[in-house]
């Protein structure tokens, strides 16, 4: 749940120390003080050190004080970012003709997890109905309450007569057939920050210097210290370099593969495939903050009141998946993906239906598809159990062999 395009940046070196970790406002809306007290609690029970990992798991999620857990306020051109189901109804529309072809296989259900502002489950609702492919149950998994009233309200104000087919899930489900929809969900799940250096693999963690945050590097521990080393002999890895490893995201990839019995995990992020992402050019990493449209490298800043997020290594989301016996059905572009599935179709019917709105609608489509927007760097993956491809949406371009 991300901006609309971010390209890599260099991360925080070890050692550095961040700005102040709260600000004199107690009452901020995501409780940024308390949370920062909760921080340090955490750090001194932890023995004066915590991973970064954790402290991106806390910053974000941390019950009532983290940033998606505290408000509603994050999406949007008045939060801090715009998401692609922002960006008018050309996104959900695509992902519907997908959708639709999938349950048609597989049943007639859906879960998105991260749902965000509940516009791509509004959106994707009324363009199913359209298709005349409305599943009897669209499940939304989103453990922020506040975030889970503003999906309500959304849904009621845009396909009320639909409401009664969404519920909330508070689990993952034991088991699950159908469609399991991610928009930016990967990058959001916590990543461990790694230093490959002359002397040996260190990991990041976090310090208190006063009432400040510090990095710390230590020697990495299995298994975080295993992965690198790996990583170090598949990518030619060349110290000095930063950069992160994710071992939550393909984790939770891997549980699916306990749950799904016939359907598809369809997950659309920015990231790269494992050579590109450890590219030796991008020996700075790819984590970003973000906070009312603006980009920074500071993720120790604000804790609570910005985003912090990495790109998304896609072949360890492939590997982890194989692993745990699920298969992959396709990976390509965003903008491959879309167009396969007919955007520009719906576009020349907006077009057909409503000229006034069709050049903001074909403006938003050229963000969707732009190498130099979202269309590049963001991709697109299927992985599932018991359905065999081509999917329509990685009919051409599938990138697959490149993972």
């Amino acid at each position: 749940m991300k901006p609309v395009s971010r390209a890599g940046s260099e991360a925080p070196r070890p050692n550095d120390v961040a700005p102040p970790a709260g600000d004199t406002d107690a009452q901020s809306p995501h409780g940024e003080a308390r949370l920062a007290a909760h921080i340090a609690a955490e750090i001194d029970k932890a023995g004066g050190w915590i991973s970064f990992s954790r402290y991106m798991e806390l910053a974000l999620y941390a019950p009532g004080m983290g940033y998606y857990a505290a408000d509603d306020r994050q999406f949007g051109a008045a939060g801090d970012f715009v998401t692609a189901p922002e960006l008018g109804g050309g996104f959900a529309a695509a992902l519907a003709v997908q959708v639709a072809e999938l349950m048609a296989h597989s049943a007639s259900s859906v879960i998105e997890a991260g749902a965000g502002s509940g516009r791509l489950a509004a959106d994707m609702l009324r363009e199913l109905e359209r298709l005349g492919a409305l599943p009897t149950r669209y499940a939304i998994l989103d453990l922020s309450a506040s975030l889970r009233a503003r999906q309500r309200a959304t849904l009621a104000a845009t396909v009320p007569h639909l409401l009664d087919r969404v519920c909330w899930l508070d689990h993952l489900p034991a088991t699950f057939d159908g469609v399991v929809l991610g928009n930016e969900v990967l990058d959001a799940m916590p990543v461990s920050l790694v230093d490959w250096c002359e002397d040996g693999i260190y990991e990041r963690g976090v310090v208190r210097a006063g009432d400040r945050l510090a990095f710390e590097a230590r020697p990495a521990s299995s298994p975080l210290r295993e992965r690198a080393e790996a990583l170090r002999a598949e990518c030619a890895i060349a110290a000095p370099y930063t950069s992160e490893i994710a071992l939550a995201a393909p984790a939770w990839v891997a549980t699916w593969g306990d749950i799904l019995g016939r359907g598809v995990l369809l997950l659309i992020d920015y990231g790269f495939a494992q050579g590109e992402f450890y590219h030796p050019q991008r020996n700075g990493g790819t984590l970003m903050c973000h906070r009312r449209h603006r980009a920074s490298d500071t993720p120790l800043e604000a804790p609570g009141r910005q985003d912090i997020t990495a790109h998304v290594d896609f072949t360890a989301i492939a590997e982890s998946a194989s692993a745990a016996g699920l298969s992959l059905l396709g990976y390509t572009t965003q903008a491959s993906f879309l167009l396969n599935c007919g955007l520009t179709e719906w576009l020349a019917q907006a077009q057909a239906s409503d000229p006034a709105a069709w050049p903001k609608l074909a403006g938003a489509a050229q963000q969707l598809l732009s190498p130099a927007e979202m269309g590049e760097l963001f991709k697109v993956i299927a992985l599932g159990r018991g359905l065999a491809g081509p999917l329509r949406g990685f009919r051409q371009n599938d990138r697959a062999a490149r993972l």
